[in-house]
């Protein structure tokens, strides 16, 4: 499993291609690294808390989060951000930006900022 270091490191890696992706105009691509990040931050959740979680994928982990009985409501909201379909112009529907989000879950999952 991952410990402390590792899971900091690929976060800031995917938000650094997320911010990178968003400069250059492709936010579609800043979600996807963006949703990558928080599974990394979720990953290391599950670590902390000793819950048996096979998957790596970023998906199953948003998904297990927001439907977890014990999460924080705050934290499911956060995680919702990350689940949701954009429209038919690649476009979020809600307001929100996945990038501060990932910082945001660190802290009501973690209880610790990223930066």
């Amino acid at each position: 499993m991952m410990h402390a270091k590792s899971w900091r490191d690929f976060t800031a890696q995917e938000l650094e291609l997320a911010q990178n992706a968003r400069k250059s105009g492709n936010e579609g691509r800043a979600r996807v690294c963006a949703r990558r990040a928080a599974g990394y931050v979720i990953g290391e959740y599950l670590f902390r808390n000793k819950i048996d979680f096979e998957t790596g994928s970023a998906l199953e982990r948003l998904r297990y989060i927001y439907s977890a009985a014990d999460t924080h409501p705050e934290a499911k909201e956060t995680a919702s951000h990350f689940l949701v379909h954009t429209t038919p112009e690649h476009k979020l529907p809600i307001e929100a930006d996945l990038i501060a989000d990932v910082d945001l879950l660190a802290k009501q999952l973690l209880g610790e900022s990223l930066d």
